[in-house]
């Protein structure tokens, strides 16, 4: 069930399916790397992921103004990438999960693995990654609530592959 932004008035599906879980995890070492997928990785409150580009400031561009702080973590639907005929690490997010609608997790704690995050705004593209990965078009598809989810780390720790995604409640 790929994201979408709910018409005015309509009740919210579930954000999360019984079966919904992590199925990739991607960092770069710097910006502009080429993404690499990892078995698991070690998230810490504030930080971000143990050696991608944003965790501790690494990184440097538009992403890693200081305004931006909600780049913690983000999240990608398979099913999106699916519909759209791409890899998921061409979107250039760190999680990709499948069988959750990231959209309805805005405002909302959950927990993956050890980790638990609130869903703070959705991760729109920029045209950044039309560039990277010379696919016209890719910013259009990825807009509207398509691009993501950026969370805010609560409580730091491991995610792994295949770990379930778990909501927990309201974000205060």
């Amino acid at each position: 069930m790929p994201l979408s932004t709910p018409e005015p008035g309509a009740v919210p599906a579930p954000p999360v399916g019984a079966g919904a879980l992590v199925v990739g995890i991607y960092t770069a070492p710097y910006a502009g790397a080429p993404m690499e997928q990892q078995g698991s990785v070690v998230v810490q409150p504030g930080l971000g992921i143990v050696g991608d580009r944003y965790h501790a400031g690494i990184a440097r561009g538009t992403w890693s103004d200081p305004r931006w702080h909600d780049k913690e973590l983000t999240l990608f639907e398979a099913e999106v990438a699916d519909a759209l005929g791409i890899e998921p690490y061409l979107a250039r997010r760190n999680v990709v999960t499948r069988g959750v609608t990231l959209y309805g997790l805005l405002g909302i704690r959950f927990r993956i693995g050890e980790v638990l995050l609130a869903g703070v705004r959705p991760c729109d593209p920029c045209r950044y990654i039309e560039q990277h990965t010379g696919r016209p078009g890719l910013t259009r598809a990825l807009a509207r609530g398509r691009g993501g989810l950026r969370t805010r780390i609560i409580e730091g720790g491991r995610i792994r592959l295949g770990d379930a995604l778990e909501v927990v409640g309201l974000d205060e």
